[in-house]
């Protein structure tokens, strides 16, 4: 099954189990920035590159984004990595998309 998922938290459901824990550990990686939890500082998206000209900004999130949701979350795996907003509104919103393995 295929998902899209943004990085928009909603609240969090502490006894979540199977696709809904899956869901929303990606939406929990996604909204996390990089070096922002204490005791897993490679945890999170590293939000340094949003500086860069945009598709240099794109690439690199886009890999950003698949690196993490492959560590932290081996269940699911990125399929696509859509954005929305542009240079013009200094808005990037990265849409993924992932398959969840089972």
């Amino acid at each position: 099954m295929e998902f899209d998922i943004t990085a928009t938290l909603d609240k969090v459901d502490f006894g979540a189990q199977g696709m809904t824990e899956i869901l929303q550990n990606i939406r929990t990686i996604l909204s996390t920035v990089r070096c922002s939890v204490p005791l897993d500082r490679s945890f999170g998206v590293d939000l340094a590159l949003l500086d860069s000209p945009l598709p240099a900004a794109k690439a690199k999130l886009t890999g950003e984004i698949i690196a993490a949701v492959g560590k932290y979350e081996p269940r699911a795996e990125v399929v696509e990595v859509i954005y929305d907003g542009d240079a013009l509104e200094g808005k990037l919103a990265p849409k993924v998309r992932v398959r969840v393995n089972g």
